[in-house]
């Protein structure tokens, strides 16, 4: 009888495994219908191995009630665990290498991760002994002891041995671990709810086009489908009444903003099938450059892997492109269109130049895609900064020269969509108080887009939006006399997913950069579960990084793109350009481009959108605590700090984005942070004057003793 289980290939009791044929059970495995896709040979050699060295391993146990489990799927993340045993109270994690004898560090992180993925996110793991072994299986040694970890979760640090010693060190872990109460009946189906880093949940879902079930728990699951739903069914409506219509979606920071774009761009394109809906497609655009190179590339490379794997033949700038489809730039999007405009544009009015473009039946001069989905919309440009962009006439694609440009960015963005003949849906992903670059319009040139040119659109709106972190919380008052507005608590994700350990993270980061008291408060209900300590040695803060990271987990060092002060604690901006944020990102650990060598520093503008496991934000002395309010500098680039004053409106928009700088690194870091405050330097020469007057330890106190009194650990 066919074996079938949704969460593996094959599980059974250990008699059963050993009354069995091994080529009923490898039959078992092949005919699973829930491997994703068709198994290459070298997986099936390895099946083949991994039965009949298991039942050779478990035959003195035969009468013992354990459970065996081949090709555990781990929920959401699309991973499976090669054997997973239950056995007296204990769940081992068993990676086989077939064939191999060598070890790699990288085989090691990986079983290592599948046993923290159990015991951070399995229901019935969690307060289990989980042992990670990796076996290598003409590996020769056996001098790996067991040992706990030092982080006292039960979880054994990774054993290592060859196919003859597996009997031994499972009998020495039975032995190590006596009276283990029984592993749930039910294990195999035990609730499963991880937070995967966006590049995870976005491979996830572009290798299975669904994003079902990514999130931390039901109730988080809930947030984002009803926001989904909803924005679909705004899809439908404009759709099925040649409506033209509008969403904002808004959340704390980490609550999944760019997941739920990159879902209903899925949803919306593929509809259920395996090849996109014509005429229906949607297209995920983000104006944050390193977070479309990274997400591309991620994509681009696990697709690649996945289809040379299936004996799929792919270059990988083949990937790359379908990529592109899916996930784009937007000023690359918007270019597009601007090159179809008369140009010189002629009293203030744009027009299609009809020598420039095709006019199609349903979308007229339109783009193709019906539905726009623009993450990171308070990050739209300006009117005047697109305006002298491209009176320069610096273009992504064209070095396209256009004098007199009369829109701003988001103005031209909703003009190009009301170009289509049918309908069209554009969804505005919003994080509040993320503006963080000189130009940026914030959420008040939409608004303002809509009601001067576009006012017979439908707009469907967070009432989140109205708060002081979205316009100045001007909201009400610009929307006050468009009567196309209707309002939908749907349209908010409140729970910040990023951090798994920490719900209130980002209500105890607006606490400290507010000063609203209660900082203190939701400090000392987070700190156990998601540390955050202080510091003022760089090196004590990596190394409080690298104890705290394991497997594959990432660390990175965080500063402001105003820091200047930072090679005397030898750390180096990392450089721009999107391709040091990829190889920043996902190159591995032993790679010295990686963020886990905490040699480069990334700025606000490379890590927005995404995210590390553990952080270290230095704090310079661009933003200071001085008399119980934040105070703003920026460095003249040679020998002194200059306070920034708010008398003018451009002085008071920079100093907007320094603090909006700060609330996004703060809010980087899934598991926990480490923020280093320097001492500065406090020696003077023989002369008596300061050695270096640009690090004078009161530009650092202040900031330092504020900290510290929300009751921050320092370490």
């Amino acid at each position: 009888m066919k074996n079938k289980n949704p969460r593996c290939l094959y599980i059974s009791d250990f008699k059963t495994l050993l009354d069995r044929d091994i080529d009923a059970i490898f039959g078992l495995l092949c005919d699973s219908d829930n491997y994703h896709g068709d198994a290459f040979t070298t997986t099936r050699e390895a099946w083949k191995a991994e039965i009949s060295i298991m039942q050779k391993v478990l035959a003195i146990w035969k009468d013992d009630n354990g459970q065996i489990i081949f090709e555990y799927d781990i929920p959401r993340l699309g991973k499976r665990i090669d054997v997973v045993l239950l056995f007296r109270g204990i769940v081992f994690c068993l990676e086989f290498k077939v064939g191999e004898s060598k070890i790699l560090e990288t085989d090691v992180d990986q079983v290592l991760d599948y046993a923290l993925d159990l015991k951070n996110f399995h229901k019935f793991s969690q307060d289990r002994v989980i042992v990670p072994i990796l076996i290598a299986t003409k590996y020769s040694k056996s001098s790996t002891s067991i040992q706990m970890s030092v982080y006292d979760d039960n979880v054994v640090n990774p054993l290592i041995r060859g196919e003859n010693s597996i009997v031994d060190i499972i009998s020495e872990v039975l032995i190590r671990f006596p009276n283990e109460t029984p592993v749930n009946q039910k294990w195999i189906f035990s609730p499963y709810a991880p937070t995967p880093t966006i590049i995870d949940a976005a491979r996830t879902l572009y290798e299975s086009h669904s994003v079902e079930n990514i999130t931390r728990r039901e109730a988080d699951k809930l947030s984002t489908d009803k926001t989904i739903s909803y924005i679909l069914s705004v899809i439908q409506q404009c759709k099925a009444k040649k409506e033209k219509g509008i969403c904002f979606v808004t959340g704390v920071p980490g609550a999944g903003k760019t997941l739920v774009g990159l879902d209903v761009s899925v949803k919306q394109t593929y509809q259920g099938n395996d090849i996109p809906v014509e005429d229906e497609e949607a297209v995920y655009l983000s104006g944050n450059g390193p977070l479309v190179a990274v997400l591309t590339e991620a994509l681009a490379k696990d697709n690649y892997i996945k289809c040379n794997e299936r004996n799929e033949k792919k270059k990988l700038s083949d990937s790359r492109r379908e990529v592109g489809k899916f996930v784009q730039i937007i000023h690359r999007y918007r270019d597009n269109m601007l090159a179809k405009i008369k140009n010189p544009v002629e009293n203030g009015v744009l027009e299609i130049d009809p020598n420039k473009a095709v006019k199609m039946a349903d979308s007229g001069f339109g783009e193709v895609e019906p539905v726009a989905i623009f993450d990171e919309a308070q990050r739209s440009w300006t009117h005047k900064r697109l305006a002298d962009y491209l009176k320069r006439g610096g273009t992504y694609g064209n070095k396209l020269k256009v004098p007199n440009f009369p829109m701003s960015e988001a103005a031209f963005l909703i003009w190009s969509l009301d170009l289509r003949e049918d309908w069209a849906t554009i969804v505005c992903l919003v994080g509040g108080g993320q503006e963080i670059n000189t130009g940026e319009g914030g959420i008040s040139e939409w608004i303002n887009a809509l009601n001067e040119k576009f006012s017979h659109w439908k707009v469907y709106i967070s009432p989140k939006l109205t708060e002081a972190e979205y316009a100045e919380g001007k909201v009400n008052e610009l929307l006050e006399n468009n009567k196309n507005v209707t309002y939908s608590e749907s349209l908010h994700l409140g729970v910040s997913l990023r951090s798994y350990r920490a719900e209130k993270l980002s209500a105890f980061i607006h606490s400290l950069l507010t000063f609203d008291n209660n900082a203190s408060e939701i400090y000392s209900e987070i700190k156990d579960k998601y540390p955050i300590v202080l510091t003022r040695d760089m090196e004590t803060a990596k190394k409080w990084l690298n104890s705290k990271v394991r497997g594959t987990e990432r660390t990175g060092i965080l500063v402001t793109k105003e820091s200047a002060r930072y090679k005397p604690l030898a750390v180096h901006i990392l450089p721009t350009g999107d391709e040091n944020a990829v190889h920043w990102f996902l190159e591995d650990k032993v790679d010295t481009r990686s963020s886990n060598y905490l040699e480069d520093a990334a700025t606000e503008i490379q890590v927005q959108g995404l995210e590390l496991d553990y952080t270290c934000l230095l704090w310079d002395a661009d933003m200071r605590y001085e008399n119980g309010e934040w105070h703003y500098y920026r460095f003249n680039g040679k020998t002194k700090w200059v306070e920034q004053i708010a008398n003018t409106e451009s002085k008071q928009e920079l100093m907007k984005y320094m603090l909006n700088a700060y609330r996004v690194l703060l809010t980087r870091a899934r598991s926990g942070m480490v923020i280093c405050v320097p001492k500065g330097n406090a020696n003077k020469t023989p002369s008596g004057f300061w050695e270096d007057s640009t690090r004078l330890p009161e530009f650092y106190d202040g900031t330092y003793q504020y900290l510290k009194s929300l009751g921050i650990e320092e370490i």
